[in-house]
């Protein structure tokens, strides 16, 4: 029988990424994306009596699936403060740092949170409830410019500029508030046989830009240097080529370019050091079962 958790979200990679991150069974450790708490719980059942497990999700919703663990602690926070947060508790360094990237399932099933163009729901699309800008704010506010930015650099969109320019033409008629309103705006645009994936990649950028992913994976990955003790482990499981270029390149450079620095011996100055060749991913019953996981790619470094 499925549990409320794997309803709520069905962990991607459980156990490849759990193995690749807990290697001291008395060590603490931090889940940066606690969603439906299906990472928590494995991590908890390979940690020993002393153990800690701090977990951190800025999604109110989230918070019901906190499990009942002495070793476990919950912070409602958004992932960019874990190095701020985990200070604060007095937790640090830890010994390994898990990040599962994206939307969890619970946001995309649950209409009124405007995910998905599957609903004809309000543009809301925060993963913070309590955040003051919603989708809709920024398709009514920004400029066209700004708005084909979003589209190009967040969703790789090929028809940014026409979409931004519809939208600008629409909501000068009347505000755009709903994801029907967009979706039915938006599909004649598309190539013909491709609207589900054009709009999958406009509504991508607009979370991205709503919820400042990309930002957020940046705070989080150049705080990982200083919050993991050398020998522990970051663990990434990215969704899309944008959070995946990012990861790739600060385990293997030491920054988000891609460019590996060197001090004057020729050694890298990077913190870690990957580990393994090319990411991993999920394998095909695990794609049949999870169709989420067709798109993950995880990777893991060692710091140094």
């Amino acid at each position: 029988m499925m549990t409320a958790q794997a309803t709520y979200h069905e962990p991607v990679l459980l156990q490849q990424s759990v193995e690749a991150l807990v290697i001291d069974p008395q060590g603490t450790y931090v889940d940066a994306t606690f969603g439906g708490g299906g990472h928590s719980r494995a991590i908890l059942a390979r940690l020993g009596a002393q153990g800690a497990l701090i977990a951190f999700d800025r999604d109110a919703d989230a918070r019901a699936n906190a499990p009942i663990d002495p070793r476990f602690t919950l912070v409602a926070s958004d992932f960019r403060w874990v190095a701020n947060q985990l200070r604060f508790l007095g937790k640090w360094p830890v010994d390994g740092l898990l990040a599962d990237l994206g939307v969890s399932s619970h946001q995309f099933d649950t209409p009124e949170r405007g995910f998905s163009f599957r609903f004809d729901a309000p543009l809301d699309m925060r993963m913070n409830q309590g955040a003051k800008r919603s989708a809709a704010d920024l398709l009514n506010t920004l400029d066209e410019a700004d708005l084909a930015k979003i589209f190009k650099d967040y969703g790789e969109v090929a028809q940014a500029r026409r979409a931004a320019r519809a939208i600008v033409a629409e909501r000068a008629r009347a505000s755009i508030a709903t994801t029907g309103q967009l979706a039915a705006l938006l599909r004649p645009l598309a190539r013909r046989g491709d609207e589900h994936g054009f709009l999958a990649q406009v509504f991508q950028a607009l979370r991205i830009a709503v919820n400042d992913e990309l930002g957020a994976l940046r705070q989080l990955l150049h705080d990982s240097a200083r919050m993991i003790r050398p020998g522990g482990r970051l663990v990434v499981i990215s969704y899309h080529s944008l959070e995946d270029r990012l990861v790739k390149n600060w385990m293997r450079a030491g920054n988000m370019e891609g460019h590996e620095q060197k001090d004057l011996y020729g050694n890298s100055l990077r913190p870690f050091s990957p580990v393994g060749g090319k990411a991993v991913q999920a394998s095909e019953e695990e794609m049949d079962r999870n169709p989420r996981a067709r798109s993950a790619r995880m990777r893991t470094a060692t710091r140094r």
